[in-house]
Parts: C-alpha cells; sequence; structure tokens
C-alpha cells in the first residue's frame, strides 16, 4: 500500500533555518541545519534500502510559491499562495510503499523527532 507522509513548515521555519529568528522560531546554527540534513538523509537511506521509498521531496518556502487561477473572463490571476487563509503549508513528503499503516506511522513518528 502508498502512504504519503507529509512535513508542514512555515516561512519562519524556513527563516529561522537561514537563522533568522521569530517569536515563533528560533534561529538556527550552521550546526542545526546540518543535524536535520543528516537526520533526514539518514531516514532516506533506510528507506531506500528497505525498498519502500517510492519518492521524497523537501519543497520550496511559502515565500517562493503562486496560486494561479483563472478570473470569470478566463485570464490568469497570480497570486502568493498556495494557501492565502493560512500560514502552514507542505513542506516536504515521502511517498511510501510500506506494508501496514502501523508501519507508517512508526516511520511518521520517526521523522516527527527530527532534531
Amino acid at each position: 500500500m502508498k502512504y504519503l507522509v507529509m512535513v508542514q513548515g512555515t516561512q519562519a521555519d524556513y527563516e529561522a533555518m537561514r537563522g533568522n529568528a521569530s517569536e515563533h522560531s528560533p534561529a538556527w546554527s550552521e550546526q542545526d541545519l546540518q543535524a536535520m540534513y543528516a537526520y533526514m538523509n539518514a531516514i532516506n537511506d533506510d528507506l531506500a534500502e528497505s525498498g519502500e521509498l517510492v519518492d521524497g521531496q523537501g519543497l520550496a518556502e511559502p515565500a517562493r510559491t503562486r496560486l494561479v487561477s483563472l478570473d470569470a473572463d478566463g485570464k490568469p490571476v497570480i497570486t502568493d499562495g498556495p494557501y492565502g487563509e493560512t500560514k502552514e503549508l507542505l513542506a516536504g513528503y515521502w511517498v511510501l510503499d510500506c506494508a501496514s499503516l502501523e508501519w507508517v506511522t512508526e516511520i511518521a513518528e520517526r521523522v516527527a523527532r527530527c532534531p
């Protein structure tokens, strides 16, 4: 069965990873960033080795996204996006082919422990 494991983030999270603190996200050091990359790479390696990894990607920060829709006349309307009503969005994902919901839940718990 294929499952989607999603990682949510905010613009403040991306800013924090660049060393810019906010009231919601403390600034990350270079060591913090390297620890996160090492942790995520280890998960990717384990999932690839087990044959469960179908795909996984980190996605662009909210400031670099756009929502493109059409107005009543069929002309494009481009706005910052994709979700004007929320600050959180999909920051990355894994598509996994796992034997059970219980196992993919354990994998998601491992992802949630990322430093």
